[in-house]
C-alpha cells in the first residue's frame, strides 16, 4: 500500500468519475446519488487495495484500535469541485447554498441520509465505552 493511502479520500478514478457524472444541472437529490456511488467506489477501491485504517489510541480505554475510514459526504462532493477544477468558484458557492437549504429542509445528515434529531457526531474511533 502507498504511503498516506489509509487517509486518502479521492483517487484517480474517482476524480475521472466525478468529471465524467457532474453536471451544473443536477439537483440536490442527484447530488446524494453522486456522493452514494463515490463512496461506494472508494470503500471498492479500498477493499482492492487491502488499505486498512490508521490505528490511533484510545483515551475510553486506552488502548489503539483501528480509526474508521473517512467517508464521502456531499459537502466534500460539492467542495472537490472546485479543488479539481470541475466548476466554477460561483458555481460552487451556489452549490454549497442550495445543499445546506436542501439538508435542513429534508432533516439530512452529512451524507444525505435522514437524520434523527440529536444524533450524536461519529467517532472516528471503534471502541465501545466498555473499552472492548
Amino acid at each position: 500500500m502507498p504511503a498516506g493511502d489509509a487517509q486518502r479520500t479521492w483517487f484517480p478514478e474517482m476524480v475521472d468519475f466525478l468529471r465524467r457524472e457532474w453536471r451544473d444541472s443536477m439537483s440536490p437529490a442527484q447530488w446524494i446519488g453522486l456522493r452514494d456511488q463515490l463512496d461506494a467506489m472508494l470503500e471498492s477501491l479500498r477493499t482492492q487495495r487491502g488499505i486498512r485504517p490508521a490505528l490511533i489510541y484510545c483515551p475510553k480505554c486506552k488502548t489503539q484500535h483501528r480509526a474508521q475510514f473517512l467517508r464521502v459526504s456531499v459537502r466534500a462532493l460539492i467542495l472537490a469541485l472546485r479543488r479539481l477544477e470541475i466548476a466554477s468558484d460561483d458555481t460552487v458557492r451556489a452549490c454549497e447554498k442550495a445543499w445546506n437549504q436542501y439538508r435542513r429542509q429534508h432533516a439530512l445528515d452529512l451524507y444525505g441520509q435522514s437524520a434523527p434529531q440529536g444524533t450524536p457526531r461519529e467517532s472516528p474511533v471503534a471502541c465501545s465505552p466498555t473499552g472492548s
